[in-house]
């Protein structure tokens, strides 16, 4: 899983500079490239339609990166192994991506170096998109770069910078990153040779888990003389090289957790002793000095205690556990915050509940005194009027007892004028009945002369649909009759034409006829006078035969005699009247 975040940092800036209007999609094609890019540097088995069988519900359109997500996972990372380059898999996603968003020409550094910074910022940055790196890893790899440029750290500087970020927005992306680096906001007074080795030193150990190297004496195994190699410490392997350019690799140094390393006295002439046993050899190596034999000696130690506790590289181990830190204590946070909050809610909840009491009891107060002095006038006025109103009960039962025996009368009077008025109720039902039932009558009337006047003016509007179908067709008979005219004209001057030419090759018969007549009659002179002329004409002819005078009809003209027509003439004049007779037949 470790390597899937790491390869999908380098894969999001690939896909993120693909999406020039940054709307969060790319087109298929551009991914068919990015897909089959991806395939060749990480060493899977490509299939080209692939891409296409995921996507074949959708469109030819673009592929937003969630989209896309799916089909990365299933058809390139579940198939990863780690048997790659990860070196060339990030400068290609590295090329996909740095000159859209990086201006060369306002830094103090080389492309190659910030690669390495873009390659340090995936390593150091959150698993979160977009990717950010927060203030303690910044803080972190300027610390490292610092030291490996051989400066001083100067915290005030950094506070003062830390201030101006947290007013911003507390992270930077790999380009803000790379302008700081290389602008030499935090390397002033260096080089740019001491910035790019520095560089240099934080990518070897953060990227390619360099965790030490250096120049040190080796002893050979068969002609036991020693040379002088550039030793390269990982995690998992010593490495050795002819010099530090690595350019010629003459051997591995294979570690595990039954390695060992121990010091060795001096001997052969030589000092700073120490080995390393591994299972297969024993690897005696002479360091400059005794500072860096200890150095050596602990750094591969500390190498073969961490394979045998299963542990990764020191620098990937201490990244964890600030990150565990940071999610610790932002988890502190929020729960702090959202402590505060609940207080702060309740506290809230308890004032405002306090200050309702104390107006419900304020309100309460002028209520019971405003009541008081109610109830005070209420019953001195209900007093007087009890007073006023038995006088008045007295005055007044009087006129009810005069008026019982005339409500009795125009009480039997009432009750006979309700028996008539419920009569008439019964006659009014009726009549609305009757009145109900012709509405009901006259409706469907209504709905039946609707639907006659709707069948009606269907009817007109196909009538004048008709007439004017009738008149388009008349128009266009019209028109017709006079292209028809148009035509028989051009018919009539084509067969005339014709007649002509008719004529003319009648005339042209006529002439050949004759022509042909005086032919035979020396063809016959010929014959009588010489036999064996006769002969060789038929030799060569292949017959002899009597030519008599031809019918009236069409007669085939030979190349006979010195006046007869050669074969191409005799070709191209009966093509001509074939063309001639053709043109005739049409115009009739």
């Amino acid at each position: 899983m470790a390597l899937r975040d790491e390869l999908l940092k380098s894969i999001w800036h690939a896909f993120t500079a693909l999406d020039v209007d940054k709307s969060g999609k790319v087109s298929k094609s551009q991914l068919k490239v990015l897909s089959h890019n991806l395939c060749t540097v990480m060493k899977i088995p490509h299939d080209p339609v692939a891409l296409e069988e995921h996507f074949k519900d959708d469109d030819e359109g673009p592929v937003s990166n969630q989209g896309y997500m799916p089909y990365l996972n299933k058809f390139i990372l579940d198939k990863v192994t780690d048997n790659f380059d990860r070196q060339d898999f990030n400068k290609m996603c590295w090329t996909l991506c740095f000159r859209k968003n990086l201006d060369q020409n306002q830094l103090l550094i080389s492309n190659n170096d910030a690669f390495k910074i873009w390659s340090i910022f995936n390593f150091l940055s959150e698993d979160r998109y977009p990717l950010n790196m927060v203030t303690e890893e910044i803080e972190y790899f300027l610390r490292k770069l610092t030291e490996a440029m051989g400066g001083s750290w100067v915290e005030e500087r950094f506070e003062d910078y830390k201030l101006q970020l947290n007013s911003k927005q507390k992270s930077l992306n790999a380009w803000e990153l790379i302008v700081l680096v290389g602008s030499g906001h935090f390397s002033k007074g260096m080089d740019r040779q001491t910035l790019s080795m520095g560089i240099n030193e934080v990518y070897q150990e953060l990227i390619m888990d360099v965790l030490k190297q250096g120049y040190m004496m080796k002893k050979g195994h068969k002609r036991k003389n020693w040379t002088e190699r550039w030793f390269m410490l990982k995690p998992n392997s010593i490495s050795y090289y002819v010099s530090e350019d690595l350019a010629e690799k003459k051997g591995d140094i294979l570690l595990d957790g039954n390695c060992s390393v121990e010091a060795l006295q001096d001997k052969d002439g030589k000092k700073c002793l120490f080995l390393i046993k591994s299972l297969q050899k024993s690897f005696e190596i002479s360091a400059s000095d005794k500072k860096k034999k200890l150095e050596w000696i602990q750094a591969v130690q500390t190498c073969v205690s961490l394979l045998r506790q299963g542990r990764p590289a020191p620098h990937r181990e201490a990244r964890q556990k600030r990150r565990e830190l940071r999610l610790k204590q932002q988890a502190e946070q929020e729960e702090l915050e959202l402590r505060m909050s609940e207080l702060q809610t309740a506290n809230e909840a308890k004032q405002l509940e306090l200050e309702n009491m104390r107006k419900a009891l304020e309100e309460a107060a002028t209520n019971a005194a405003e009541e008081e002095r109610r109830r005070l006038e209420t019953q001195t006025e209900l007093q007087d009027r009890y007073r006023i109103d038995l006088e008045r009960e007295q005055t007044v039962r009087q006129q009810m007892e005069e008026q019982v025996a005339q409500k009795s009368t125009e009480l039997e009077q009432y009750l006979q004028r309700v028996q008539e008025l419920e009569d008439m109720y019964h006659q009014l039902e009726d009549a609305l009945e009757d009145e109900r039932r012709a509405r009901q009558d006259e409706e469907a009337v209504r709905r039946l002369q609707a639907r006659l006047l709707e069948e009606e003016a269907t009817k007109r509007i196909e009538l004048e649909e008709f007439h004017l179908r009738q008149q388009r067709a008349i128009s266009e008979t019209e028109a017709e009759k006079k292209e028809l005219e148009k035509a028989h004209l051009t018919k009539e001057s084509a067969l005339q034409a014709a007649m002509k030419q008719l004529e003319q090759l009648e005339q042209e018969r006529q002439g050949a006829l004759e022509q042909y007549q005086t032919v035979m009659k020396k063809l016959e002179d010929a014959t009588n006078n010489t036999k064996t002329w006769k002969h060789k004409v038929a030799e060569h002819e292949g017959m002899l035969r009597l030519i008599q005078p031809g019918s009236k009809g069409q007669q085939l003209i030979t190349n006979w005699g010195p006046a007869a027509f050669s074969d191409a003439e005799l070709s191209l004049r009966q093509k001509k009247w074939q063309e001639t007779k053709n043109q005739t037949t049409q115009a009739q």
